[in-house]
């Protein structure tokens, strides 16, 4: 059994001077998402992190991001969001030789796949430049059809910024994964993906996706309004952060669980 957690939407923040404020949101709500992970009872075997790492995606940022992570002793993936500037990010996470590879350019999609106690995690990069939606081109789809391929049967968890489908939130439904009808064209032809999460809604949510269950993640820093109206209203709330932990199993059974942040302790045990 492989335990996965799973952080999303960051949004680390550097001041006018540059520098990231240890007293801000962001930082504070990092914090308590670290120490929540560090007082589970079974702790993970790793940690993805579903893009928006940064809010402008300056060197400062991803510098301070990095130090507020170290206290997890597992191994922790990077992954970009819209927010995320990809050669800043690789070279703050010079540890893991699978993100930092860029191939010819720097701005190579920042897609990787790595094992987890028996498990394929398979990060791709759905960001596209200087847009705020998301999108995966045919060389993209190419990488993760062949890199499906390469182990057909090992459990496998999909990862990717934007949903690949809609939530019923306008304001997220419009910064959507754009025709994400080649996506679940590759996922068809490999039934070892038990699960595809993702971040960018700031909530958790549950659909389905060509057969496949598929997850958004709850924001470490700040959750959006669950206004499911036509007009859909874009507001930020004030329910709590959190975070989600991901089970799979050998024989590929999958399960989630989203948790809110802080150490909540047993009150009492179940007679």
């Amino acid at each position: 059994m492989a335990i996965i957690a799973q952080l999303s939407d960051i949004h680390l923040a550097a001041g006018r001077d540059g520098e990231v404020d240890d007293g801000s949101g962001p930082v504070r709500a990092l914090r308590a998402a670290v120490s929540s992970l560090l007082s589970l009872p079974a702790r993970p075997d790793a940690v993805v992190i579903t893009g928006d790492l940064a809010e402008s995606g300056t060197a400062a940022e991803y510098t301070r991001l990095h130090a507020l992570l170290s206290p997890l002793p597992m191994a922790v993936y990077p992954m970009c969001g819209n927010h995320d500037v990809r050669d800043e990010l690789r070279k703050a996470f010079t540890e893991h030789s699978a993100v930092t590879d860029t191939g010819l350019y720097p701005q190579a999609p920042l897609q990787y796949a790595v094992d987890v106690a028996g498990v394929r995690l398979v990060c791709c990069d759905t960001t596209v430049d200087g847009h705020s939606h998301g999108h995966m081109n045919e060389e993209r789809l190419g990488w993760l059809d062949r890199t499906l391929a390469a182990a057909p049967d090992t459990p496998t968890v999909v990862a990717t910024h934007h949903p690949p489908f809609p939530v019923g939130m306008r304001f997220i439904d419009d910064l959507r994964f754009v025709d994400p009808a080649g996506f679940v064209s590759v996922l068809s032809r490999h039934p070892q993906v038990v699960r595809v999460i993702s971040g960018h809604v700031h909530r958790a949510s549950v659909g389905s996706l060509g057969g496949t269950v598929s997850t958004t993640c709850p924001s470490t820093y700040r959750q959006l309004y669950l206004d499911l109206t036509a007009q859909g209203r874009a507001a930020f709330t004030g329910e709590p952060a959190g975070f989600a932990v991901h089970l799979v199993g050998d024989d590929g059974s999958a399960t989630t669980h989203f948790a809110p942040t802080g150490n909540y302790r047993p009150l009492m045990d179940v007679e």
